[in-house]
This record gives C-alpha cells, sequence and structure tokens, in this order.
C-alpha cells in the first residue's frame, strides 16, 4: 500500500504529452498537470490555482447548496452560479400575482435582497492526504465488511480529532476507489440571499429542448450574495449580518474567447465511474439505462400535459419537471455517446492490454482473477441492479404519492424500534418537511404519472423481485381505487392521520390505500432486492479497488485521475468546436441573433422578452459586443465536466473569469463513463453576456459597479 501511496503523490510529478480531459485534486497540480495546463496556454502558476498560506483561486470558488457550484465575482459577497442552479429558490419567492419565473427578479439594495432558508454555501480551506490514517490497521483485515467498518472507525476519529476553528468543519473523500483518503477543512455559510436573476426565458432559454445540446443560446445565471456576521465568520440569517468579504474574488475579462484559447473550469464534479469494466458499461446500456430513460419519459409526458394547459400548475411543476427531464436526456445522450464512440469495445481492448501486463509482469496471482470474477458479479447483480432502479425511480423519485408514502414507512419503523419518543420526533420533523412539498402538489398531475409508473412497475420490472399485487391487474382501476381513497392527497390528509399517540397513527397509516401500496413496495425492497445488491455491491466495491490498484501499478506511464466525487477539482482545455457526426460542424461560439433565430412568440420555451429584442433590434450591446460587433452567448469547450460542475467559474489563461459553465453536449454526455476528446464538450455562458443583461438588459449598473472588470488591450472603461 505505500508503494501505491506514493505512486499517487508522485504520479503529478510525470512528464507526458499534453492531453485534455481528467478531474484533478487542485493541490495535486505541481509536476505533470502545471506542464500540462502551461503547453495549453496557461500563463499563471499552479499556486495562484491552490495555496493554503496566501489567498488563492480556491477561496472564491464555494460548492453551491450541496450540489453546484459557484464564484465570489465581487469584495462584497457576490456570488455567481447557474440559473438552473437556484431555480427552487426562484420558484420558493414566485407567485402568479408576483412571477419572478416569468419576469425576473433585480434587488436595486441590499435591503431588497431575498433570504433563502437551507440555502447554503461551503469552501474549501484546505486539503490534506489522510490515507495512511485512515488505513491504519487495516491491510491485515480480510473480510470486506470488517475492513469497510475499520476505515468508517478510523474516518470518525480523524474527523473529531483534526485541528481546525470552532466554525470550520472537516470531511473526508475516498479517492481511486479506496486507494487513497483526503481531508478537506471547509467553512460553510448560511446566509445566501438572491440578488438577481433574469427571466426563464433568457435563463432557462430553449428549456428541455435545447438541454444537452449544442447550438445552445442560455443565458443560465443568476446572482446571490453570501452574508457572515461582524466577525466575517459563517453565521445563521440574522438582519444584523452583513455581506462577505472574501478571501479572494475574480475579475471578469471582456476580452472574449477565440478558437484553441486555454480554458480552465473550478468546481464540484458530482459523480463519474471512468474505470469500470466492460461488463458493468454493457450492463448499463442495455438494462439499466433504457429502464430508467421510458419511466422518466412516462412521468414526464404526464406532468407536462397539465403544465401546458395550467400556468399554476406550470409554477408548481416547474423545478421538479426540470430536475426529472435533466437526467432522463442525459442518459438517453450517454447511451448515443457510449455505442457511437464505441466505448464498450475501447474497455474490452483495455482489459486485453491490462491481462497482458499482468502476464508480463508475473502479477497473475494477485491480479489475474479480476475480470473473470468481475463477470461473474455483474452477472448475478444485473437482476437486483434493474429491480432497484425500478424501485428508486418510481417509489423515490417521480411519484409524490409513493415517495411520501415512503417517508411514512420510515415513520412506522422508527416507531417499531424507538417507541413513542421517536415516533414523535420524527412525526414533527416529517410534517415540516411534508408542509413545504405540498405546496407544490397537484393530486391530478401525481394521479395520471402514478398510473403510467406502477403500469411499468407491474410488466417489466423483474418479476421474481415484484410484489404478485401488481402483476397484470387492471391499473387504470387500481390507480382509481387508491387515489379515491388515500388521505396522501394533501397536507391536512396526512396531518389528521398522524394525530394522537404513535399507535393510533400506525394503526390509520395502515387503513390508507396510498400507505399500503408504497408500504407494499418498500417492504418487498428491503426484503427482496436490498440484501442481496447490497452484498453484491460490496464485492463488486472490493474488487473494483484492487482492479483500481492494479491499473496505477501496471501502467505507470498513464494519465489516471481520481473519478469525481463532489469534491474541489480542477479540469481544463481548450475552446474548440466539434464534427459530432458525417458532413456535420460544429463552431465554438453562438451570438445573440442565434436566440432571435429560434425566438417563437408565447412559447415556453422559445419566447423572448420584449426589451432583449429591441436591445437586439437597436444593436444595442453596449462595450459587451464580440469585436464582430455581435454579441456573444454560449461557447464550448474540451473541459471535462459532470453534474456538480453546474455553475463552475470558467477561466482564461490568466485566471480571469471568461464564463459560466452549466451544460455538456449530449454527444458527449457519456463522459462520466468514458471521455472521448473528438465529442465530449462542455457548454459555458459567455462573461459578456452575463454582464449584459444585467447591464443593458436588468439596468442593474450598481451590481456592474461591485465588479472588477478587465478589459482587452487598447480598451478602458468608458
Amino acid at each position: 500500500m505505500k508503494k501505491i501511496i506514493k505512486s499517487l503523490l508522485l504520479f503529478a510529478a510525470m512528464p507526458i504529452f499534453a492531453q485534455q480531459g481528467g478531474m484533478w485534486v487542485p493541490s495535486l497540480l505541481k509536476g505533470m498537470n502545471e506542464s500540462e495546463m502551461k503547453s495549453l496556454g496557461m500563463k499563471m502558476s499552479v499556486s495562484d490555482i491552490y495555496d493554503v498560506n496566501k489567498s488563492s483561486m480556491k477561496d472564491a470558488v464555494p460548492q453551491f447548496n450541496g450540489g453546484c457550484t459557484s464564484e465570489v465575482i465581487s469584495p462584497k459577497g457576490l456570488l455567481l452560479t447557474n440559473h438552473h442552479c437556484g431555480y427552487g429558490q426562484i420558484q420558493s419567492h414566485s407567485t402568479v400575482e408576483n412571477d419572478y419565473l416569468t419576469h425576473g427578479f433585480w434587488a436595486k439594495s441590499l435591503e431588497e435582497e431575498l433570504p433563502n432558508e437551507d440555502l447554503y454555501v461551503t469552501f474549501i480551506v484546505s486539503i490534506h492526504d489522510v490515507t495512511t490514517d485512515v488505513l491504519k490497521d487495516t491491510e491485515s483485515l480480510t473480510e470486506e465488511a470488517t475492513k469497510k467498518a475499520k476505515i468508517q472507525s478510523n474516518i470518525n476519529d480523524l474527523q473529531k480529532s483534526f485541528a481546525r476553528e470552532e466554525w470550520q468543519s472537516v470531511m473526508i473523500r475516498t479517492f481511486f476507489e479506496g486507494n487513497q483518503y483526503m481531508l478537506f477543512v471547509t467553512e460553510t455559510f448560511e446566509d445566501v440571499r438572491l440578488v438577481g436573476t433574469p427571466p426563464s426565458s433568457i435563463g432557462k432559454f430553449g428549456s428541455d429542448t435545447d438541454n444537452w445540446v449544442w447550438p445552445r443560446h442560455t443565458g443560465d445565471f443568476m446572482l446571490f450574495r453570501i452574508y457572515a456576521d461582524k466577525n466575517n465568520r459563517p453565521a445563521k440569517y440574522s438582519a444584523d449580518n452583513v455581506p462577505y468579504a472574501p478571501k479572494h474574488y475574480f475579475p471578469i475579462s471582456l476580452s472574449g474567447v477565440e478558437q484553441d484559447d486555454f480554458t480552465m473550469v473550478f468546481g464540484y464534479p458530482g459523480r463519474t465511474q471512468e474505470y469500470l469494466p466492460s461488463y458493468a458499461i454493457e450492463q448499463i446500456l442495455n438494462d439499466l439505462n433504457p429502464a430508467k430513460i421510458e419511466i422518466r419519459d412516462k412521468a414526464l409526458k404526464a406532468t407536462d400535459a397539465y403544465m401546458r394547459a395550467d400556468h399554476a400548475i406550470k409554477i408548481q411543476y416547474a423545478s421538479k419537471y426540470a430536475s426529472t427531464a435533466n437526467y432522463w436526456k442525459k442518459w438517453i445522450g450517454e447511451s448515443q455517446g457510449l455505442q457511437k464512440s464505441n466505448a464498450l469495445e475501447v474497455k474490452r481492448a483495455f482489459e486485453k492490454d491490462f491481462t497482458d501486463r499482468v502476464i508480463a509482469n508475473k502479477k497473475e496471482k494477485e491480479y489475474g482473477h479480476l475480470l473473470a470474477e468481475f463477470k461473474v458479479l455483474y452477472e448475478q447483480i444485473a437482476p437486483f441492479a434493474l429491480a432497484r432502479d425500478y424501485f428508486q425511480e418510481i417509489v423515490l423519485r417521480n411519484n409524490e404519492l409513493l415517495s411520501i408514502g415512503f417517508r411514512l414507512y420510515q415513520l412506522e419503523n422508527a416507531y417499531a424500534k424507538g417507541g413513542e419518543q421517536s415516533f414523535v420526533e420524527r412525526r414533527t420533523q416529517l410534517l415540516n418537511q411534508l408542509k413545504g412539498l405540498y405546496k407544490d402538489y397537484n393530486k391530478n398531475v401525481d394521479k395520471d404519472v402514478f398510473e403510467q409508473l406502477i403500469t411499468l412497475y407491474g410488466t417489466k420490472a423483474p418479476k421474481e423481485l415484484t410484489p404478485s399485487n401488481i402483476h397484470n391487474v387492471n391499473y387504470a382501476d387500481l390507480t382509481y381505487e387508491i387515489y379515491a381513497k388515500t388521505a396522501l392527497t394533501s397536507f391536512e390528509g396526512v396531518e389528521k392521520m398522524l394525530s394522537g399517540t404513535g399507535g393510533d397513527a400506525i394503526s390509520k397509516l395502515n387503513k390508507d390505500t396510498g400507505y399500503m401500496i408504497a408500504k407494499l413496495l418498500a417492504k418487498n425492497y428491503f426484503e427482496k432486492i436490498a440484501p442481496n445488491y447490497d452484498e453484491l455491491q460490496l464485492k463488486i466495491g472490493a474488487l473494483q479497488r484492487e482492479y483500481m490498484k492494479a491499473q496505477l501499478e501496471l501502467f505507470p506511464e498513464a494519465r489516471i485521475f481520481p473519478d469525481a466525487n463532489s469534491t474541489l477539482r480542477v479540469t481544463y482545455g481548450k475552446v474548440n468546436g466539434y464534427n459530432p457526426s458525417d458532413a456535420v460542424s460544429y463552431n465554438y461560439v453562438t451570438y445573440l441573433e442565434g436566440v432571435m433565430e429560434k425566438y417563437v412568440p408565447g412559447d415556453y420555451e422559445f419566447d423572448v422578452p420584449e426589451k432583449l429584442i429591441e436591445l437586439y433590434n437597436n444593436k444595442d450591446f453596449g462595450e459587451y459586443a464580440d469585436v464582430n460587433g455581435k454579441l456573444p452567448v454560449n461557447f464550448i469547450g474540451t473541459n471535462h465536466t459532470t453534474g456538480g460542475n453546474s455553475g463552475s467559474p470558467v477561466f482564461d489563461a490568466h485566471g480571469n473569469l471568461i464564463g459560466l459553465n452549466f451544460d455538456r453536449v449530449w454527444e458527449g454526455t457519456m463522459s462520466d463513463i468514458y471521455y472521448d476528446p473528438a465529442i465530449c464538450r462542455n457548454i459555458m455562458v459567455d462573461a459578456r453576456y452575463i454582464l449584459f443583461v444585467i447591464d443593458k438588459y436588468a439596468g442593474a449598473k450598481h451590481l456592474i459597479d461591485e465588479m472588477k472588470i478587465v478589459y482587452p488591450k487598447g480598451k478602458g472603461k468608458k
């Protein structure tokens, strides 16, 4: 293990030809990565990117609300992220009478900025390699469950003992499938206020039709502000809090981008699986993705019909619909990209090379069994993995009655294990959560979604792992019976059912038709699916750790980066167009005239605000136009991004902000599993379009005045 740890630490020093792709830990950029970045055109030092002794770029890139990225762009804590990352906050402040989703919102002063309950941002203070401490006393353990428990115990001890300030926290994450562990010291700010957002006709232009595709013309951005206490430390919301004074904030460049310009993206990519064996990819392509795509397709079509017919429902379901559609379309593109790039055959070719190296290095005893065991385990897990996806997609994610029923099932279990006190505590928490959920709930929408999804569950999920009660029944009658009698379709109904003692509430629950179907599916999952899946996944995880260790050892010349795990990473590349298919070639930039070409008056995806049309017709672009006199909107590059990089800052060679990452091209969404530089592109909002919308469209010049604007050579602030 010491040899592997040493190779991980030294890997950054390996001099190999500059490439693109990869998600790199910012504290380990010295060496190979720095050489690559400079060969691609970077002018700054890696110490400008990450430094613990002085302010650096990492001090201005907090994770946004646990799932996106954001960046500080003023000395007063002004925060930039994607419109779709803050969509829930816009929705929560919107009503039919005061619809910020449709009309946008711009605070004219600090006093007008809107607080957001449960919204937070987390900064990384420092990063530390703690592999030796985490793996202490584990090398002699042979049982995987025992080893896992010891590792967790070591992690718990380290999290408690590691030195940090009283307002700071620590988290430990695994890298290279458990071959390396890193500790992150963090600071979390919980007073984050909405400052400005364009209307959805700008921030979500193209909506689901344009999602994951290029060419794109979306102004996917919005502004928040971080507030701190009077000592500039994290604090809960208070009227006494003041704008946060950051350690670092980013200047914004008006120089624009050109083909082959260096680009760097900083952020928190969520999850990738770059080192899976071919058997896993085959399962994703043939079984798992098709099932999930079909489930979400049915849910989206049922919801869309109501949203188009009723504006109030459109507001209620806007955020949920966008969330559901996002991964539905991603999985479609991922499957198509894996097939187009022949990823399965590439993996099989790598596995042949792997086997050859095992033999050449006389490592058959250590690693010769890995691929054969993968084949057996993936065959065994296949029905359980598919059944698990059906349960999670239908019960937990895409039908509200079933997901509420599942939470109530957890409440019943809490009562069974912990008695009355446990029930009362969990009931209070649950009712507080459900009050907000029911604000955006419509019984008729949910009923139609349920009928579509329960039909899929009963006819297409693995039969031997599905309750017989939902096999080949009249699903329309089943749906009517449940929704006609259940109390789960209103907050008042649930609140009434949960009143009284725990025993009384559980008795009422078990007579409710909605709860009974959710409980039936949940019990089936925990009895037939989860134990088998978890046992097999534990074995696969242990095997994957050995496989990763073997790759690091047997491919010393390879360019290996750790899979994404929602920790701070750097990815770099170039501005570049691409050729997605025969006779099709895409340029690297789009302009405002493309918005007008797509304009469909009154359409919920392609409508354009009247003022934006006026600015376009008058060519009133101010100082934000390109050298050709046109206003740039989006551009693409070869940066390796994924979910979690939404809202990531995009930098030029000097560390100036030039764009805001928000998407990938559809053909390249398979980059979570296999990065192909020929077709993998990330999509970014041009910083000049962001400033144009704030300044010329919204008239929020006071926000521009807060920022540090970097002008092209020969031009100054007018």
